[in-house]
C-alpha cells in the first residue's frame, strides 16, 4: 500500500497559521500582462515591502541578472532586503501559489516537514510553455533538504483553501473539469485532496467568478479566516452575471457543516465593480487577498467598494493590519496577490 502523507501524520496547515516566509516567483513573462508588465511593479514591491515586516520572503529568479534587477528595484523602493532571499529556480511565469510548494507539516514530529509536488498544467493547457513551474516544488525541497510526495495528478494551489482543522473546500468549477483529471470522478479526487493534503472533510462549492480563466479557483470566492468562518463574496447587483453565480455559492455553503457538525459561519463582502481593460472584462475579487504573519494584504481596484471591504475586514482579522493595495494593473494578468504567493509554514 502506497504511503501517504497523511498515513504519515503529515498535514496543510491554514494561511492563517504562523508562517516562517512567503514565495514568490519573480514576474518577468510580458504575455501574461500584454504591454503593462512594467506597470504592475510599484504594486508588487509594496506587497513585498508590507511582507517584510512581518515574515521572510523567498523570490524565485531566473538567472542572476534578473535576481540584480529585482534587488535594485526593491532597494530603490525601499525594501529590507535582509528579509528577503532570492532562490535560482527559472519559472515560466509568475502565479506562485499554483505552481509554488505545498509545504506540510506533521502533527506526529513538529521536527518534520514535506513538500507536495502536484502536476501543473497552466490551468488546463492554456498557456504553454509551464514545464519550468511544474518542477519547482521539487527545486525548492531539494534546495531546502526536504521530502517531496508525487501525486501524480493535476492540482492548483488557489483551487484550494483549509481551515485548518481538517477541511479543505473547493470548487467543481474547477477541480471537475475534464482539463485537469479527466481519469478521476469527484470521490477520487476527494481522497487524494484528503491523502495529500492530510484532510478529513472535503467541501465543494460549484461556481467560479466571470473572467476567471482558472475555471473557478476557490480564492476568488470562499476563505477561511479560522477554523469555521469563512469569507465569501457576493454581487450585490441582481443584473450583473456574477450575481446568481454567487447566490448560488452561497446557499451551498450555508447548508455545509463542518466536521464537529456546526454551520459555517458566513461573512458576506460585497464584489468590486466591473474592471475592464481592452474590452475584457477581468476576474477582479476582493477575496484574493493574503494572510501574512502581521497582515491581510487585499487587492483593491479604484472601485467605491475598496473602502467598505477594508473596513470589514478590519473586523474579521483582530491583531493584524488589514492593507489595500491598487491591484487594477496586476489583474491584467488575471490574478492578483493570493494567486501570486505561497506561504511556508512554521
Amino acid at each position: 500500500m502506497k504511503k501517504t502523507p497523511k498515513s504519515q501524520g503529515f498535514y496543510f496547515p491554514a494561511e492563517f497559521a504562523p508562517h516562517k516566509a512567503t514565495w514568490l516567483s519573480w514576474p518577468h513573462k510580458e504575455a501574461s500582462w500584454p504591454e503593462k508588465i512594467e506597470s504592475i511593479f510599484p504594486s508588487y514591491m509594496a506587497f513585498i515591502k508590507n511582507l517584510t515586516k512581518y515574515e521572510e520572503v523567498n523570490i524565485n529568479v531566473c538567472d542572476k541578472h534578473m535576481e540584480e534587477r529585482a534587488s535594485s528595484m526593491l532597494v530603490g523602493f525601499g525594501v529590507d532586503l535582509s528579509k528577503v532571499h532570492f532562490y535560482l529556480h527559472p519559472t515560466n511565469d509568475a502565479w506562485c501559489r499554483d505552481h509554488g510548494p505545498a509545504f506540510l507539516l506533521n502533527k506526529l514530529d513538529p521536527t518534520k516537514r514535506a513538500i507536495v509536488d502536484w502536476d501543473y498544467n497552466a490551468w488546463g493547457n492554456k498557456y504553454p510553455p509551464f514545464d519550468l513551474d511544474d518542477v519547482v516544488p521539487t527545486l525548492i525541497a531539494e534546495k531546502l533538504g526536504l521530502p517531496v510526495f508525487n501525486p501524480g495528478i493535476v492540482m492548483e494551489g488557489g483551487s484550494v483553501d483549509f481551515n485548518g482543522a481538517g477541511t479543505v473546500i473547493t470548487s467543481t468549477a474547477c477541480l471537475l473539469n475534464e482539463n485537469r483529471n479527466p481519469h478521476l470522478n469527484k470521490g477520487e479526487i476527494e481522497q487524494y485532496l484528503m491523502d495529500y493534503y492530510g484532510q478529513d472533510q472535503v467541501l465543494w462549492v460549484d461556481e467560479g467568478i466571470v473572467g476567471d480563466d482558472t475555471d473557478g479557483h476557490i480564492d476568488d470566492t470562499v476563505r477561511f479566516i479560522n477554523e469555521d468562518t469563512v469569507i465569501t463574496v457576493v454581487e450585490e447587483r441582481k443584473s450583473d452575471d456574477n450575481y446568481e453565480i454567487l447566490q448560488h455559492n452561497l446557499k451551498q455553503l450555508k447548508a455545509m457543516r463542518l466536521l464537529n457538525g456546526k454551520q459555517l459561519n458566513i461573512i458576506e463582502i460585497p464584489m468590486p465593480g466591473d474592471v475592464i481593460w481592452e474590452d475584457q472584462r477581468l476576474p477582479a475579487s476582493y477575496a484574493n487577498f493574503y494572510i501574512s504573519n502581521g497582515s491581510v494584504v487585499v487587492p483593491t481596484y479604484s472601485c467605491d467598494n475598496d473602502d467598505k471591504v477594508i473596513h470589514l475586514l478590519e473586523g474579521c482579522f483582530p491583531g493584524r493590519e488589514v492593507v489595500g493595495i491598487d491591484s487594477t494593473d496586476i489583474i491584467w494578468g488575471l490574478g492578483s496577490f493570493h494567486c501570486l504567493s505561497q506561504q511556508e509554514p512554521i
